[in-house]
């Protein structure tokens, strides 16, 4: 068996919505000092709070980069809410998988994309619940916040 699936490749060699999006609506920026990755994510979002676009850059391993470039293809054309909804889990499965010791790219994938949600809400001084942007805890990937 292949280490990486063929959607993994795919979004590894040509990533989706790769850039910055330079008057971005919600900026957010994570990473994993155990093994270098960094994930930075742009959202731009319209009066009726639908992403129309987003961008990213990422340092990292194939699988960081796939797993950026699949959530960005996840939560594009979303109510903002709607990327909240986003997991790990699912950034996972949409790839047809992640090796085990790769799962915690998903995981900043995630908490990439809640913490651009968190910018946007912040800049526009809308409530929400802090319980909603706790880090992602993820026994099997090593990730506890």
């Amino acid at each position: 068996m292949a280490l990486y699936s063929e959607k993994v490749m795919d979004h590894f060699t040509n990533p989706r919505n790769v850039g910055k999006i330079e008057d971005a609506d919600g900026i957010g920026e994570v990473g994993n000092a155990k093994c270098g990755d960094i994930m930075k994510m742009y959202i731009k979002v319209n009066d009726e709070g639908i992403i129309t676009d987003v961008k990213f850059n990422t340092f990292g391993c194939a699988s960081a980069i796939a797993s950026s470039s699949m959530a960005t293809e996840m939560i594009k054309g979303q109510p903002i809410d709607k990327a909240l909804e986003l997991t790990n889990k699912a950034v996972v499965e949409a790839l047809d998988g992640l090796p085990p010791v790769k799962i915690h790219c998903s995981v900043l994938a995630e908490e990439a994309v809640k913490a651009a949600v968190k910018d946007y809400y912040d800049k526009k001084g809308i409530e929400y619940d802090p319980a909603e942007f706790a880090g992602v805890d993820c026994a099997e990937c090593g990730v506890h916040n």
